[in-house]
């Protein structure tokens, strides 16, 4: 099983298909690296290498019982990115994903990085606070941590409907395999990451951008709303463009398989 070590002596796993242009896949909270592989599958199959891991307490990478704040995950991609010796990379992020995009580029910079997609992003602030009226209550997010530790499979189920939206059409097969990555998702992280999820203010980070970016979220996304995530986020970020998928929810990866596998060859090789 393909590993890499983190700084802290954690071993992540990652998968590494195809050749050519590196692009290297960040899942969403509560997934694995299996969630791109409808990406990975048709990149790597049009002349791009295609890298996914496992983020740290997700998995099949080890659960530690630290190491979910946004500085350690972002220095775990830099690990990876070293580990491989990558140059030239496109980052591509999905929801907390994106969020380790973005610590990425303030905390090492992108001499390493070609271009970035920050799919249905997490970025740039979820928390209401004096500076940031438009953010949700804190109450909201202490409550799900509250279910997370009282019933993690409940939870899981519960945040199911939200992640689908009413958008796209997905089978029970598929929603069943996705609820199966979530359970492979340790305690400690399911409840950290939540945490550094809505805690972490982002805004700083995205002025640290000097590479292409595309920013992509569906306008019925339940889990974070264009106007609070995606909308901000492009209007943040130097050189970057919104594309609005229409009528569809947070989950883009399975939910828009074909168009959203289409729309990053088309940026990777514009």
């Amino acid at each position: 099983m393909p590993i890499f070590h983190t700084a802290d002596k954690v071993r992540l796993y990652f998968k590494d298909w195809g050749d050519g242009a590196p692009v290297v896949f960040l899942h969403a909270y509560a997934l694995t690296s299996d969630a791109w592989d409808y990406q990975m599958a048709f990149l790597s199959q049009n002349g791009l290498r295609c890298i996914a891991y496992d983020r740290r307490g997700h998995g099949r990478s080890d659960h530690p019982g630290h190491g979910y704040d946004y500085d350690t995950l972002a220095d775990d991609l830099a690990a990876l990115i070293s580990h491989l010796d990558l140059r030239g990379v496109m980052l591509v992020g999905h929801s907390m994903g994106a969020g380790e995009i973005a610590r990425y580029l303030s905390r090492h910079g992108s001499s390493k990085i070609g271009r970035t997609v920050m799919v249905s992003p997490i970025t740039p602030f979820m928390l209401r606070t004096i500076d940031n009226p438009g953010g949700l209550d804190p109450a909201i997010f202490d409550q799900v941590v509250e279910l997370i530790v009282a019933d993690y499979p409940n939870a899981l189920r519960q945040f199911a409907s939200s992640f689908w939206g009413d958008g796209g059409q997905v089978s029970p097969d598929m929603k069943e395999w996705v609820y199966q990555m979530g359970l492979q998702t340790s305690l400690i992280a399911a409840s950290s990451c939540i945490r550094a999820n809505w805690q972490t203010d982002f805004r700083a980070d995205l002025t640290a951008f000097n590479v292409p970016t595309l920013v992509i979220q569906g306008n019925r996304d339940l889990i974070l709303p264009l106007e609070q995530s995606g909308q901000p986020t492009a209007g943040s970020v130097p050189d970057s463009r919104l594309e609005i998928y229409e009528g569809t929810g947070h989950g883009l990866p399975l939910i828009e398989r074909t168009k959203l596998s289409c729309d990053l060859l088309r940026f990777a090789t514009s």
